[in-house]
């Protein structure tokens, strides 16, 4: 069975968890085999990976270096250079962000355009990273992260003694028990909350967004603005959809680039047009010229994708 990378992510994240001595989380670890049969196939094979490399490591270890009698490499040589084939393999099974995560201390996870990725966190909080986004996570302190572009859903095991804590645009948000969307556009900070809570910059202005909540900040300022969201339109880009409500032009072309992979841009004069509507993703990144009945705008196609323009 062929795997997607956020499957395998998760699989190796798993797979280094439950190899710590001290790990107890195994109600979560079931119930994510649970989800899908594909979690299982897809641990077994990362299990499978992580024994072959280390059995190619016993190998190489024990194998004792002798004189070639002619131009062949020594056996030594030849072992390892399949060591270091057998561990490309290894690499390859697991995927490079899999492998990246299960290594100790920070680590950055990052999208492309059109990607998402699910992260399982040593904690069992999860990260839902949307496309041409990057996060800065730490296996040493699991329970804070760094957004440093795009968007993620936050679904976080809540903590009293020790809060999840999310530093984004120069801010501080902490969990007060949640799952929340929060996305960094530009000098744009949005954070939005479906269940529980969320204290943004609770050492100075101590707001709290609840369910059904959006705040948006500009970097640098001390204004925010809190307005109301519906709960089920709070990370509905993991769903496949997106809604704009009365947003300018310039967001929905950086949302929908980074949600489809396809390339918007706004035509001159027009980036602070506001529009409103709610699209599927799929349709659009099949036939971008569709966006404009859906919006009420035009689109046309020109050498560096598609360019919107205001009616």
């Amino acid at each position: 069975m062929a795997f997607d990378d956020r499957i395998l992510d998760q699989a190796a994240a798993w797979a280094a968890r439950t190899a710590d001595p001290t790990f107890e989380d195994w109600d979560g670890f079931t119930a994510w085999l649970s989800i899908d049969p594909a979690h299982a196939e897809a641990y077994d094979l990362v299990m499978a990976a992580a024994a072959d490399a280390t059995d190619a490591l016993r190998t190489l270890q024990s194998a004792t270096p002798m004189a070639a009698a002619n131009d062949d490499p020594a056996p030594g040589i030849v072992r390892r250079r399949w060591f270091i084939g057998a561990l490309a393999a290894s690499v390859a099974a697991l995927g490079a962000v899999g492998l990246w995560q299960m290594q100790p201390g920070a680590y950055v996870v990052e999208t492309a355009p059109g990607e998402t990725r699910m992260i399982a966190l040593d904690d069992g909080s999860t990260v839902l990273l949307a496309g041409g986004s990057r996060i800065e996570l730490d296996h040493r302190d699991p329970r804070f992260a760094e957004l440093e572009a795009g968007q993620a859903l936050f679904t976080i095991r809540h903590d009293d003694a020790k809060p999840f804590r999310v530093d984004v645009g120069g801010n501080e948000l902490v969990d007060l028990g949640t799952i929340f969307d929060v996305k960094l556009s530009g000098d744009l900070t949005t954070v939005a909350v479906s269940e529980g809570a969320v204290a943004f910059n609770p050492r100075t202005q101590n707001v709290r967004v609840d369910p059904g909540h959006v705040l948006t900040n500009v970097a640098g300022s001390a204004e925010y603005k809190l307005d109301t969201i519906a709960p089920s339109l709070v990370g509905e880009w993991s769903e496949g959809r997106l809604t704009f409500q009365d947003a300018a032009l310039e967001v929905v072309a950086a949302d929908l680039s980074r949600a489809t992979g396809v390339s918007f841009s706004v035509a001159p004069g027009g980036a602070q047009r506001r529009v409103s509507g709610s699209l599927l993703l799929e349709p659009v990144r099949q036939d971008p010229a569709s966006l404009g009945p859906l919006l009420g705008v035009k689109v046309r196609k020109a050498d560096s994708g598609w360019v919107i323009e205001a009616r």
